[in-house]
């Protein structure tokens, strides 16, 4: 394997600054995200989410976005899932995006809340048949003995439910209420840009911090 130390990369795509950030954090992440889009990587809607449990022990793990509303970002998960039950026990969280053909990254913290029911539902009925089903089968989280007991499972919902799927009541949507925000853009020289939003009663304090 190649040393790790020697690998280096000079960032010199794009600057950062207070002057030419949007003052509402979440446009800010909008521009940036479709910016993403139009470069045509592979998953440009994946972050990585990070909960805490009742020990107060970190885990991670990547998903997909699914919306942005005026009150923050937006995903959806199995309830009973090992995230679902962490963010049940402490709703404070993280969510990271990196894009590195952009040379960038977005870090959000902030509390956790479900969708209401007619949310969850609206999104859920847009999926592709097989993934209404998939979130039916799936125990997330739980131990699998074998593959085949899921796809049994698969089999046999879609003979309960041949056309119209249910939204299951373990399933459905969560939206990151940001207290902190911080837009990073790389630098030539590991002198990156780093602008932060800070939540003050309804205003944004923004920041530049050292890199």
């Amino acid at each position: 394997m190649k040393n790790l130390q020697d690998i280096r990369t000079d960032y010199k795509k794009s600057k950062l600054d207070n002057n030419s950030v949007n003052s509402n954090p979440l446009e800010q992440m909008k521009l940036w995200l479709d910016n993403a889009i139009k470069s045509e990587m592979l998953e440009p809607t994946a972050f990585v989410l990070s909960t805490v449990n009742s020990d107060n022990k970190p885990s991670s793990r990547v998903l997909l976005l699914k919306g942005i509303d005026e009150q923050g970002p937006i995903f959806y998960t199995n309830y009973n899932s090992r995230k679902g039950n962490e963010i049940e026990s402490n709703p404070n969280a993280s969510m990271l995006f990196f894009w590195d053909v952009l040379e960038r990254q977005i870090r959000i913290e902030g509390k956790i809340e479900k969708l209401t029911y007619e949310e969850s539902d609206k999104y859920f009925q847009t999926r592709p048949y097989t993934s209404k089903i998939g979130a039916w089968a799936s125990k997330q989280s739980t131990v699998l003995h074998s593959r085949f007991t899921l796809l049994r499972k698969v089999a046999s919902l879609m003979i309960k439910y041949p056309m119209h799927v249910p939204l299951p009541e373990f399933w459905g949507g969560y939206r990151m209420i940001p207290e902190y925000f911080e837009f990073w853009q790389g630098r030539e020289s590991r002198l990156h840009d780093r602008i932060r939003f800070t939540k003050s009663d309804s205003s944004w304090q923004i920041d530049r911090l050292s890199p």
